[in-house]
Formats: C-alpha cells, structure tokens, sequence
C-alpha cells in the first residue's frame, strides 16, 4: 500500500478540486464523472510538482490514475525508482 501521506495529500487535492469534503481512496473517479481530460493533465501536472516525480508517457495509462490509492501508488513507484 502506498505511503499514507501520499494518499492524504491526493485525496485532498482531489476532493477540493471535485468541490467535495472527500474522495474515497478507491473511488474510480472517472466512472464516477468527477474528471475530464483538462483534470487528468492537472493532476499530471500537481503529482510531478508536489512529490517531485516525473510521469513518463508509459505512466499515462488511464488505470494509473483511476482513483486515489493508484495515483499514490503511482508515486510512490516513481520516487523508489528516483531514488
């Protein structure tokens, strides 16, 4: 499982973004409709800035970014091989 912090700090982001109090860590988000092609970059974007990680375009497969916990594992994937 991913760091908690990790997970803390993208469903924060998420659920402001979503205008929501929370995300649930497994909530798919884009079954659910809270996301669009403009967000996915956004959260691209917010991953590699705050964790400091670079997404690779192998690393833009949609099930990478479904819901909270894969986004955290995800980063914590890229920063262990940064490492």
């Amino acid at each position: 499982m991913a760091d908690i912090s990790a997970i803390t700090i993208i469903g924060d982001f998420m659920a402001r973004s979503f205008g929501r109090d929370a995300v649930p860590v497994d909530e798919d988000i884009f079954e659910s409709g809270f996301t669009n092609s403009l967000f996915a970059m956004q959260l691209v974007d917010f991953v590699e800035r705050r964790f400091g990680v670079q997404v690779d375009a192998e690393d833009l497969q949609i099930d990478n970014f479904r819901t909270v916990a894969r986004v955290a594992a995800l980063v914590e994937r890229k920063a262990v091989r940064a490492a």
